[in-house]
């Protein structure tokens, strides 16, 4: 028997979020798109079910309470080499993009996400492996405090969370730190010229 690539049976997809709603929400839009969803909403839950139903596909909060789903990228692909992970965050950044295909997603979504965004990045390429070129760069430039953001959420990254040395690394106090993280993501292109 040949299996097609998209064939309905063939795409066992883990879907990890400790947002029960949202979890229970796309789980249900991507089993009628023709997933084999299975749903874990921490990170012994997506392992155990990693090693059990051996899925091809996975889509990661990169939020899992106090866990950040980078750090489960390298142990599911330990356990399934194969396995295409899309990491899901709210918190889009270019430095948690990077580091998030540097270990080993496939693609990067920034929440909220609809399902038929989820299914053209999980299978994007899934035939061919010839669309390797760079995205396009913006047509403006980062305004300097989207740039700024950038370089915090990437010292974070490399801090693994860590504020207190994450503002050493950048010579600013702690609590001047923490004051620009509890604010929301700063836009990527401003919305009009001042």
């Amino acid at each position: 028997m040949t299996e097609l690539p998209h064939a309905a049976t063939a795409r066992p997809l883990l879907l990890v979020d400790d947002d029960a709603t949202f979890l229970r929400v796309l789980a249900r839009a991507l089993g009628s798109r023709g997933f084999e969803v299975i749903t874990a909403s921490n990170f012994d839950e997506a392992r155990a079910l990693t090693r059990r139903h051996q899925p091809r596909y996975c889509v990661l909060d990169l939020k899992l309470g106090e866990d950040n789903g980078l750090r489960l990228i390298p142990e599911l692909h330990t356990l399934v080499p194969d396995l295409r992970v899309l990491l899901l965050t709210g918190y889009a950044s270019i430095a948690t993009a990077v580091e998030a295909i540097k270990r080993g997603a496939h693609d990067y979504l920034a929440k909220p996400v609809d399902a038929d965004a989820v299914v053209r990045a999980l299978l994007d390429g899934d035939n061919d492996n010839e669309d390797s070129d760079p995205p396009d760069a913006p047509e403006q430039p980062l305004a300097l405090r989207r740039l700024e953001w950038e370089h915090i959420q990437r010292v974070l990254t490399e801090c693994d969370g860590n504020i207190s040395e994450t503002a050493r690394r950048l010579g600013m106090h702690r609590r001047t730190l923490q004051r620009k993280l509890s604010k929301h993501p700063v836009r990527e292109r401003p919305e009009r010229d001042d």
